[in-house]
């Protein structure tokens, strides 16, 4: 039974491996920033302090639709946006794989934000991942302000739709390319 919950993660994790971080078209590219630029605002709007915490950040990702899946093994899958000083540099996108008790589908914008110059860099190599044991702070009225970074990042969630059940065990992976 094990096996088979390993090889469809191993699976799941193949499937999305094989997407690109950038979109084909000019027309997609500049969607994807649209769409960045418009979460972005979002999320600002719903916790004014994240403008502080981001204007200081070295960087910051923005991926504004992740979609999630599951039925025991489940699989998640967004593009995004990497701004440096507020502008965007490039594309990226971010894969997930979990297995365990979990049931449902949503959809979220995820935010990652860089202490320094070296972990925006260290993200952009393409060996960027969390493990299991990351944490989120989903965003609300003056969630920014007490948050810390943990290991040069601090990441942010925002609900758009879905609901999940989840108890399980899997890790983020992202790839990055330039503008």
């Amino acid at each position: 039974m094990k096996q088979i919950y390993l090889t469809a993660v191993v699976l799941c994790l193949i499937a999305l491996v094989g997407c690109s971080p950038a979109p084909k078209s000019m027309e997609a590219k500049a969607e994807i920033e649209i769409e960045g630029d418009t979460a972005l605002a979002k999320a600002k709007r719903n916790d004014p302090s994240l403008i502080r915490f981001l204007d200081e950040a070295a960087g910051y990702a923005v991926f504004p639709s992740v979609g999630k899946g599951a039925i025991w093994v489940g699989g998640a899958y967004g593009k995004g946006v990497l701004y440096e000083n507020g502008q965007a540099v490039g594309y990226c996108d971010l894969t997930q794989a979990t297995i365990g008790l979990q049931l449902g589908g949503q959809a979220y914008t995820e935010i990652i934000a860089f202490q320094t110059k070296q972990d925006v860099d260290y993200f952009k190599t393409g060996n960027f991942a969390f493990d299991a044991q990351a944490t989120a702070v989903a965003l609300k009225a003056d969630a920014a302000a007490n948050v810390d970074y943990n290991h040069g990042v601090a990441v942010f969630t925002m609900d758009a739709a879905g609901l999940m059940f989840e108890a399980s065990v899997g890790g983020q992976k992202f790839g990055y390319q330039a503008k």
